[in-house]
């Protein structure tokens, strides 16, 4: 018999929602306030854009074995392409930045050369897992070498999100809820892991 086809937004059609309503948030902000200041609200909106999807495709897996439902299950589904949003987001937030210090220079400090190898070897997994993110790559890495890259990928850029938010949450009470919903997604995927290995 004929699978059903599923009603409501998904795959391809969900990326290119999010994908147009990122563009379409920098593009408003930046029509409205192209100086500095813009730039900088350029940056952060899109921080936290990317911090949402990375959180939906970090937690879904986890999300559907721990809570079953229609609800998880389209989570898991559509995990790859809340991935894909996840680096279209990023990419526009690299953009943002380089156009702020590239016409701003003098009016914004320089980032410390650790932040800037740090968020590099993130954007390298980040492209790396986009790249890899359709059924093609697994067969032409091989299973293991896939899961090996994504797994990496996502804790890495895990551990950049709660280095960047956890030094502004000690003086900016602001950035506190993403830290602990950092930790607890990060608590979730333990959890699970050890739900599931044999007493």
């Amino acid at each position: 018999m004929a699978t059903k086809a599923r009603g409501g937004i998904e795959g391809g059609r969900l990326w290119l929602l999010l994908a147009a309503g990122v563009t379409v948030m920098v593009a408003i902000i930046l029509a409205t306030d192209s100086g500095v200041e813009g730039i900088r609200l350029a940056v952060r909106a899109t921080a936290r854009t990317s911090f949402a999807m990375f959180m939906i495709a970090f937690t879904a897996s986890s999300l559907v074995r721990l809570w079953p439902g229609e609800t998880t299950r389209w989570l898991v589904r559509n995990r790859r392409w809340f991935g894909l949003g996840f680096a279209w987001s990023h990419l526009l937030h690299l953009l943002a930045i380089l156009w702020l210090f590239g016409n701003y220079a003098g009016q914004v400090p320089a980032p410390p050369m650790a932040t800037i190898v740090g968020g590099g070897i993130a954007y390298v997994f980040i492209a790396a897992m986009a790249a890899t993110s359709f059924d093609g790559a697994v067969r032409w890495m091989g299973a293991k070498n896939w899961q090996r890259l994504h797994k990496t990928g996502v804790w890495y850029v895990w551990i950049v999100f709660m280095t960047s938010y956890g030094k502004r949450a000690l003086v900016m009470p602001e950035y506190i809820p993403p830290v602990l919903l950092l930790i607890a997604a990060a608590a979730l995927r333990f959890s699970w892991k050890r739900a599931r290995t044999p007493a």
